[in-house]
């Protein structure tokens, strides 16, 4: 009998108890995990945004105790560096050999606000990380080929978990607001999104800032909830005015735009905080204050701005700045940076984009369309109307945002990328998106009570299955490669790295992909071949070699080879690769020695570059091309490149 009632208590307790729930529980936690398993082994790619291989290489630095030093160094915070060093070294005997530009140690990072390196540094503390690559290994390697890099895949794995906690935030912001049959359908859309888990895999901060960004938005709704209250306490909402200032602070610490957030904060509190709206919008901009003003006033200790070389983002893509120019100028033309007109068309001709593209493609969702579909509904509830107007203001500045701040390398990538900020709003957005199909849902008239309760069911399951397809269709898709290549290929850039040394300067087009995966000191390609790259390399510090991947290689034979400005990169590429277009019974025409790059043969460098050996035998198996001041690798009886001779020489 005793074993007989134990047996039933078991089966009660499995079947109506408190173990039912814990079985619900335990199978969407498995089905979530094999949801990510699948995604990994089928999806998984190394590394594409420069923003993430600069995050990662920072965050190791941090791991391995080196301070908040970088590896990949723009010519533009050398120029910052140097002038505020130098300005505070006004006293220093001249002809002094001060390292002002902070090249022959370790460089200070001016690019990237703190919290997500420093996130990252402590995963990497507590996950053994392998920065090697692996040929033997089975997933990391196949057929002894390179496949995955592990640290990269890790990284992923950390941001796919961020990835479950903005799908349980989601759930609960909905049940509050709505009930919890809509917020199961709004978490499943999350989970369901395909672009959510390609920014998982990207390695960037997008989903720590969209975690901050609902952890602000339970914060608010608490504060319109005891405003509303008959007699409202007053210490509560101070100190929760206190905490959305202080998650606005850290999204800015994250990502550097997400600070504009405090504007629809200030004004949400100013409109539903009650009779202490006042200071508590006072509390919250000085909490906000608080966290970022250290950071700040460490940025102009360190290089003179506030912002760093990330304040200057805004400048570039303008007309006076196109591309990425200011971030590889050694001397930039300062009374140029912040002219009003050009950052206004920068301003108007993205929004412009934004509007077209970006907002009504918010997620790949079709969710989004019915988000903007429901706005013409107006909900009884008083919560959820002033929640809207939350979202709508966020929207709005986040697009300002993202038209401002938005990187120029971004072009290459132009969804998932650390430029953006809309993407933050998704789960929001798709929480009223769903409100809107159930409501609609709940017009139809149903028949009988059990039948309608299935139909209705069903055309939930209906509505997340045809708004998840896409990341179905990516799952029992042909799987991609895994390696980004061109021009990202780790082997190629530990291969490189092992010819310097640690305390050695390259110079690359890439170098983002040369600090992550070669870890080694590395600056962006500077404007032209001759008065920046010899600013840095007589009086800086010598750069030992020169590494231009298939971005730069692959130029164009007559816009970007032929009609190349003299003294630019591509007219470097183009004069080292071609030869010399004249008639062969031109005097001038002559017989050059070659080099080898990238196991193919090539012209010679042009005269008194320093940098004049390039690898071979299979040492120059490497896709790109890599110069040295001398002999670096192992080959068979390596010969020094001859430099091409000057025009009209002998």
């Amino acid at each position: 009998m005793f074993w007989a009632e134990l047996i039933q208590r078991f089966v009660h307790f499995l079947d109506v108890g408190a173990g039912a729930r814990v079985l619900r529980m335990l199978m969407v936690g498995t089905m979530i995990a094999a949801l990510g398993v699948w995604y990994d082994l089928h999806c998984f790619r190394n590394f594409s945004a420069p923003e993430a291989m600069d995050s990662a290489q920072l965050a190791r630095n941090l791991a391995e105790g080196r301070g908040y030093v970088t590896d990949f160094v723009r010519p533009l915070s050398v120029s910052l560096v140097s002038q505020k060093n130098q300005a505070g070294a006004a006293g220093a005997a001249a002809g002094t050999n001060f390292d002002f530009a902070r090249l022959r140690e370790a460089h200070p990072d001016l690019a990237n606000p703190p919290i997500y390196p420093l996130f990252l540094a402590g995963w990497m503390k507590v996950l053994p990380f392998h920065y090697a690559v692996e040929f033997k290994r089975s997933f990391w390697a196949e057929d002894g080929q390179f496949a995955r890099y592990q640290p990269d895949f890790l990284i992923a794995v950390i941001n796919q978990l961020l990835l479950l906690v903005l799908v349980g935030q989601t759930f609960l912001i909905a049940r509050k607001l709505f009930d919890p049959e809509l917020a199961w359908v709004s978490a499943l859309l999350v989970l369901g999104c395909e672009q959510l888990w390609e920014f998982s895999r990207s390695g960037l901060s997008t989903l720590l800032v969209a975690v901050i960004f609902l952890g602000l938005v339970r914060v608010l709704m608490v504060i319109e909830e005891k405003a509303r209250g008959p007699e409202p306490k007053v210490k509560p909402l101070f100190a929760l005015a206190g905490l959305a200032g202080l998650l606005v602070g850290a999204g800015a610490l994250t990502r550097y735009g997400f600070g504009g957030m405090m504007v629809p904060v200030v004004v949400f509190l100013v409109g539903f905080g009650g009779r202490e709206w006042r200071r508590q919008s006072l509390i919250a901009a000085g909490a906000f204050l608080v966290v970022l003003a250290p950071w700040l006033l460490r940025n102009y200790w360190v290089g003179g701005t506030l912002f760093g070389t990330a304040g200057f983002t805004m400048a570039e893509g303008s007309r006076v700045h196109p591309g990425l120019l200011l971030e590889r100028s050694l001397h930039p033309d300062w009374s140029a940076v912040w002219r009003i007109k050009p950052l206004l068309f920068k301003l108007l001709a993205n929004l412009r984009l934004i509007l077209r593209d970006d907002l009504p493609q918010l997620g790949r969702s079709w969710a989004t369309l019915l988000f903007f579909a429901g706005l013409l509904i107006g909900f009884r509830s008083l919560p959820i109307r002033r929640l809207r107007y939350f979202l709508l203001m966020s929207l709005g500045v986040l697009a300002v945002a993202q038209a401002l701040g938005r990187p120029q390398w971004s072009d290459a990538l132009p969804v998932v990328n650390s430029g953006n900020l809309l993407v933050l709003a998704l789960p929001l957005v798709l929480i009223y998106g769903t409100a809107f199909f159930i409501t609609c849902l709940d017009q139809i008239e149903m028949p009988l009570l059990v039948t309608a309760q299935t139909l209705r069911r069903a055309a939930q399951a209906g509505f997340v299955v045809v708004l998840s397809l896409p990341l179905l269709g990516t799952l029992i898709s042909r799987a991609p490669v895994p390696v980004t290549y061109p021009p990202y290929y780790p082997p190629d850039f530990q291969k490189l790295a092992g010819w310097m040394k640690k305390n050695e300067l390259l110079m690359s087009d890439v170098p983002w992909a040369v600090a992550w995966y070669g870890h080694r000191q590395c600056l962006w390609l500077t404007l032209d071949t001759q008065d920046d790259f010899y600013a840095v390399n007589d009086n800086l510090k010598p750069v030992s070699a020169l590494y231009l991947s298939p971005e730069s290689l692959d130029v164009k034979m007559f816009s970007e080879g032929l009609r190349a400005p003299e003294n630019s990169w591509d007219k470097f590429v183009f004069d080292t690769y071609v030869p010399a277009a004249v008639p062969p019974q031109s005097p001038a025409h002559h017989t050059f020695s070659s080099i080898t790059i990238g196991g193919a043969e090539a012209e010679a460098v042009p005269p008194q570059f320093p940098l004049s050996h390039s690898p071979t035998g299979p040492a120059a198996i490497i896709s790109g091309m890599f110069l040295a001041d001398r002999v670096r690798w192992p080959a068979d009886a390596p010969t020094p490149v001859t430099p091409r001779p000057a025009a009209g020489g002998p």
